[in-house]
């Protein structure tokens, strides 16, 4: 596996440093300095070893990845938003930043069967709560969105990235 842009390839703590991590941080007050005793490093190294490769695109992010289904939510829906081209970078982050949409993304259109290029992960405790939400969505988009449509969630599938091996 190689770094993005100049980095090269992953060094063998970088390794190291992933595969721990790959399934989770540990469940703690410090986990960087539960990581780091784990691994042996100094706390800093590995904050500062995380950080370059968030920086340098190694690494995407890192985040919480709730269980939306054992936190009561239920009713997941993926609304799906025909957007003017133009008006997708204003609005994306408008309705990615509301409180019940966990993620928003563009994504292109595949013409003519799929219109639409601006996806938002809604959740609720039910359908109608859902509902209720991409309303609000409707309501910020405005006659920006041309149509749109809610995709349920009828699973929860395991998420996982790519995983390295030791």
């Amino acid at each position: 596996m190689t770094g993005s842009r100049d980095q090269g390839p992953l060094d063998a703590t970088d390794r190291r440093l992933v595969v721990a991590t790959q399934d989770g941080l540990p469940l703690c007050p410090r986990p960087y300095h539960a990581l780091a005793e784990a691994l042996g490093l100094p706390p800093e190294e590995v904050m500062a070893r995380l950080r370059r490769m968030l920086e340098t695109g190694i690494i995407r992010r890192i985040g919480a990845v709730p269980n939306h289904y054992r936190l009561g939510f239920r009713a997941n829906g993926m609304s799906v938003w025909d957007v003017a081209d133009a008006a997708v970078g204003e609005l994306g982050p408008r309705i990615g930043a509301l409180d019940f949409v966990s993620h928003c993304y563009r994504r292109p259109r595949h013409l003519p069967v799929w219109p639409y290029n601006l996806f938002a992960m809604v959740h609720g405790r039910s359908r109608a709560e859902v509902e209720e939400k991409v309303g609000e969505i409707a309501q910020l988009l405005g006659p920006a969105a041309r149509a749109h449509d809610v995709l349920y969630s009828t699973r929860l599938l395991k998420k996982t990235g790519l995983r390295l091996v030791a």
